[in-house]
């Protein structure tokens, strides 16, 4: 079954918004703190039950499914007619596009990525001999910043899907072998018709 540019659009979109609703969704439920319980020489860190790990690993992995879904989208051959990347490329609009896509998801992707190992590990390594610590957690705001931050990326490879369709059309009009105009919306042209009329 063949995708079309819309379908593969609301995938993108979908995904982004996923991503971007369980990294605020973890921000929101991340405790400030955790609480000490202290031994002889050593302290126990009680953390409250919070599903902050599992919902930041669920924003990562929708971040990372909206990506590949906007790579992959734009070198789909659409109506089975496929464009080299090099042609793409040549249009700068989408090339800026492009690399600003990939700079925020990768933005995004360290963002999510580091509270959430931080907080596993603060959840696995409760037993401190130092005295003096107060149990914290992950870093506040950094999942909220990587959520804002997934999303943009999904709007910026909506954009470059746009960007890429635009692209496509230049191509195919460059490389119509008739030197007639092929236009977006698949019309019949044939001027030879139009000849034969007027004569």
């Amino acid at each position: 079954m063949a995708v079309t540019m819309k379908q593969m659009s609301l995938i993108i979109a979908t995904l982004g918004a996923l991503s971007f609703i369980f990294g605020v969704v973890a921000e929101n439920k991340k405790p400030a703190s955790g609480t000490a319980v202290t031994m002889k020489d050593i302290v126990i860190c009680n953390y409250p039950k919070d599903p902050t790990v599992a919902l930041g690993i669920c924003s990562i992995v929708f971040l990372v499914a909206a990506s590949v879904a906007g790579y992959l989208s734009l070198f789909y051959p659409y109506r089975g007619k496929s464009v080299p990347q090099a042609a793409l490329f040549r249009n700068t609009g989408f090339s800026v596009f492009f690399n600003i896509a990939l700079g925020l998801t990768g933005l995004a992707l360290a963002m999510l990525l580091w509270p959430t190992i931080t907080e596993q590990l603060h959840l696995s390594h409760k037993v401190h001999h130092n005295l003096q610590t107060d149990c914290p957690t992950a870093k506040t705001g950094l999942l909220g910043g990587g959520a804002f931050l997934s999303l943009d990326s999904a709007l910026f490879w909506l954009v470059s899907l746009m960007l890429a369709d635009n692209a496509r059309e230049d191509y195919f009009d460059e490389t119509d072998v008739k030197g007639e105009r092929v236009t977006s919306q698949g019309d019949d042209y044939e001027p030879d018709n139009l000849v034969k009329g007027s004569v």
